[in-house]
Parts: structure tokens; sequence; C-alpha cells
């Protein structure tokens, strides 16, 4: 016997053919072994040389500001710090406003206030350039600022600063501070109680509150939820819609305790670092940062920390004839 056409194979002189071809057909009749045609598989989809390189990295939310941030703005503040030293000792060499001698200086409305508006003058503008930059978005966005919310809540934020100031009238009576202190040497000056009443509703409280609780505390928030997840090996708390990180109780606790500490101290000097007062101001920041994280809304502590500010200060104006007999503060 001898080939068929392509695909047959004939009788038994080619049995062991057969046997072999057995598993890959069929025997149709008359000995005759029929060889299927190979099945068409669809082709496997191209891939990539380095598949691995090829899939997006996954990275935790980009939780902003955190200490790095701070760290930065403290270097802003540091050299807005050396440019106003360097203006003041200008002023003290023309003799500005009657000074001649930095220790005169510390006692003048014109120099404590004027050093402290260009620290942070400089200071809210390289922030305002710079932040956007690397957050991709503005600066009181970065911040939470949201002053929507707090115009909603006007009413109830003006009973919460007014809270904190019957809490100050009776720390002043319970725990009284020392007097002639270097704050109260300052009102004595002719017009510089109205020039810190100015000061204290306006520049005071939207720059101490853009550095303890637009920066700080959201960023020691953010460092006690990563040290949590670190430890315990916790997922990653997701952004809230607004693309802003959603902290934990405990870490919201933690960070006010830690923010509420240097804020008292800071105003330490102006009230002759007596205990009176710094439990008033650690009380009253621990309400501050109640209302921004509530609130998720950095105006609402600004709001509350004027409006605490314009209640004392108008009592003060009450009580002494309108900051003519000042003696009887």
């Amino acid at each position: 016997m001898g080939e068929t056409p392509q695909g047959l194979v004939t009788g038994h002189d080619f049995s062991r053919a057969v046997t072999s071809q057995k598993d890959a057909g069929a025997l149709a009749p008359g000995g005759f072994l029929v060889i299927p045609s190979p099945v068409q598989q669809p082709p496997e989809p191209d891939r990539p040389l380095f598949q691995s390189f090829s899939q997006p990295e996954i990275r935790p939310p980009s939780r902003t500001p955190h200490l790095g941030h701070v760290a930065i703005l403290a270097v802003f503040g540091f050299s807005g710090l050396l440019c106003a030293s360097l203006l003041i000792r200008s002023a003290l060499h023309f003799h500005l406003f009657g000074v001649t001698n930095l220790q005169n200086a510390v006692n003048d409305i014109h120099y404590t206030l004027g050093s402290e508006v260009i620290l942070y003058l400089l200071m809210f503008g390289a922030s305002l350039l710079f932040f956007p930059l690397i957050w991709h978005k503005s600066l009181f966005a970065g911040m939470q600022w949201n002053g929507a919310v707090a115009f909603e809540l006007r009413r109830r934020l003006f009973v919460i600063a007014a809270i904190c100031c019957a809490f100050a009238l009776v720390n002043g009576f319970l725990l009284p501070g020392p007097t002639n202190t270097p704050i109260d040497k300052i009102f004595r000056t002719p017009g510089a109680a109205w020039i810190l009443f100015a000061f204290g509703v306006t520049f005071a409280p939207f720059f101490e509150e853009m550095a303890f609780r637009g920066f700080l505390l959201p960023a020691i928030c953010t460092a006690c939820d990563w040290i949590h997840e670190k430890i315990t090996g916790a997922a990653v708390r997701p952004l809230d819609r607004n693309g802003q990180p959603q902290w934990s109780m405990s870490a919201m606790v933690i960070a006010s305790i830690l923010v509420s500490l240097p804020f008292a101290a800071m105003h330490g000097a102006q009230t002759g670092y007596s205990w009176g007062p710094f439990v008033l101001l650690v009380g009253v920041s621990l309400v501050l940062c109640w209302a921004r994280l509530s609130t998720r809304s950095l105006a609402a502590s600004v709001f509350v920390h004027a409006t605490y500010n314009f209640l004392l200060f108008s009592l003060m104006m009450l009580g002494t004839g309108g900051f003519r007999h000042l003696d009887r503060m």
C-alpha cells in the first residue's frame, strides 16, 4: 500500500504509524485514519516586555499639610523674623518714634506690633507663593479654610466665643495674673490700647490660627495616625470627598493638646509666665482646635478667636471708660 492524499494513511503495513496517531485523530471506515486540522486558538494579547514596570504604583493618599510642611513654614517664619529684626535695628538707628535702643523698643507699641506684622506678612506671602506649587491647590484650600461653613455656623461660633470670654472672667477671678506685666506696660502707652484692639481682632487671630490650626494641628493629627498605621498595620484612612485627610478621634485629641501647650507658651512672655493666663490660654486653644476639627473649617476657628478677642477688648474698653482709665484694669 502506498500513501493517499495528504492527511490519510492506508493499510496494515503502517500499523505503528496508525497507533501513534490514535491520540491525535480517529479511524474512519476502511482503516483510514483521519487527522483533524489543528484548532485555531485566539491570539494572546501582546504583553509589555517589563510588565511589572507598566503597572501603576499604588500610593497612599497624600495628606496635607504634614510635618514636613510645618518645617517649611518654620523656615519662612525664621526668615521673616530675621528680616523684621533688620528692619527694627534700622529704625532704631534713625531713632524712629523717638526710640533709641532695643530695651525701650520692647515696650513700644510701634516696634512690638510692627515687628509682628512684618513677620506675619513675610511668612504669609512666602506660603501663598510656595505651597500651591507642591499641593497643586491654593493655600486656603490646603488649610481647609471653608469660609462658607463658618458663615453658616456664625451664631453658634459666636456663642462659643462668648463662653470662652466668660471662662476668661472666671479665670481672672480665681487665678489672677501678676500686675505690671509687659502687656500692661504696652497698654499704658498713649493710643496703644486702640492699636492692640485693632490688631487683636484682625492680624493676630488670622495668622496665629494659620500657624497653629492651619498647619500644626492637622500635621500632628496626620503624624499620629501614620504612627498608628505603621505600628498596627492598619489601613490608611481615605481622603474625604474634598480630598482632605480624615483623622481618628485619638489623633485629634492628642494633636489638640500638643498644639495648645505651645500656643499658650507663646503668649507667656506677655503675661509674665503666670499660671492663670497659661491655663486660660490652654483652655481657649482646646476650644479653637475643637472648632477647627469639628467643622473642617479654619475660618471657624479664626472667627471664634477674633470674636473672643473682640469681646475681651470691648469689656476692657467699657471698664476703663474707653481706655482712658487703665488703672482700673
